[in-house]
């Protein structure tokens, strides 16, 4: 991992985001880009065009550069490379813009935040950034604990081939010198076409993962099933893999297990694209 993204808007739990993308930065040695996209003043038509030029709205940028910088100080206290990026204009488009140029491995968001940009993982930017992202998304629910990332699990449905995304998420536990468990939840609510052990043997013999990582349970639910476990474990970090960025989208935006998760789930979530042509 080269280069984590972090969109900011001085709230607190986009400071809570900005504290799991620091201990990322930390671990992984990643170049960290702390964003804030600030909205100006635009005149209504009602009112006098001199409005926009008043001390106060200057005051009011001067104040959010102020924030940033103390943002960026922050991070390069802790000992990341870390710089600012000031964009203006609409928060989805800068922040999609900004992970693209940049090349960015992550996007570290938080679920709730003010001014309507972090305002919810499934309000329309939050959930078009998971959706239209290059990258993997990790989401920072508010009320996740600040944690070490020692404990991470890969929830699987076992179902299709996700090497590459399996690669990713084996390869950042690594980095982040976590133990990852891979979770496989059974319910009569989900589908099972493909034989479990096939997948399982296939994925143990190609990376090398033994039995034990490999955990297999009955639950009601899904969604149940997964938080059940992730809170008797005590894990730190959650990763799911969407298989193309369609059905990501039909998911967030649908009644789908992605979404469910995101607005349960008080686990960060790491939301992993598996492109069409891997």
């Amino acid at each position: 991992m080269k280069k984590i993204l972090v969109p900011i808007d001085f709230s607190e739990n986009a400071q809570k985001a900005l504290s799991f993308a620091i201990r990322i930065a930390d671990k992984t040695k990643a170049r960290l880009l702390i964003l804030y996209v600030y909205h100006p003043y635009v005149n209504d038509i009602a009112l006098p065009e001199y409005i926009g030029s008043l001390e106060i709205y200057r005051e009011l940028e001067a104040s959010y550069r102020e924030k940033l910088d103390e943002a960026v100080a922050l991070a390069r206290l802790r000992g990341v490379h870390a710089e600012g990026i000031w964009e203006t204009g609409g928060t989805q488009p800068a922040i999609l813009d900004q992970a693209r140029g940049n090349q960015v491995d992550l996007i570290v968001m938080g679920r709730t935040g003010q001014g309507g940009f972090l305002d919810k993982l499934l309000g329309s930017n939050s959930a078009a950034i998971a959706s239209d992202a290059d990258c993997s998304v990790l989401v920072v629910p508010p009320m996740a604990i600040d944690a070490d990332f020692e404990n991470i699990v890969y929830a699987t449905q076992l179902e299709f081939d996700e090497k590459p995304v399996l690669a990713q998420a084996i390869g950042l536990a690594r980095q982040l010198k976590a133990h990852i468990t891979f979770l496989k939840i059974n319910s009569d609510t989900q589908l099972n076409i493909q034989p479990d052990a096939q997948y399982i043997q296939e994925i143990k013999d190609y990376f090398g993962i033994p039995s034990d990582d490999f955990i297999v349970r009955d639950a009601g639910g899904v969604l149940e099933g997964i938080q059940t476990y992730c809170h008797q474990a005590q894990v730190d970090m959650l990763i799911l893999c969407r298989r193309d960025k369609n059905l990501l989208q039909l998911l967030l935006n649908g009644p789908g297990l992605a979404r469910k998760l995101a607005l349960a789930t008080d686990v960060p979530l790491l939301v992993c694209h598996l492109r069409n042509d891997e």
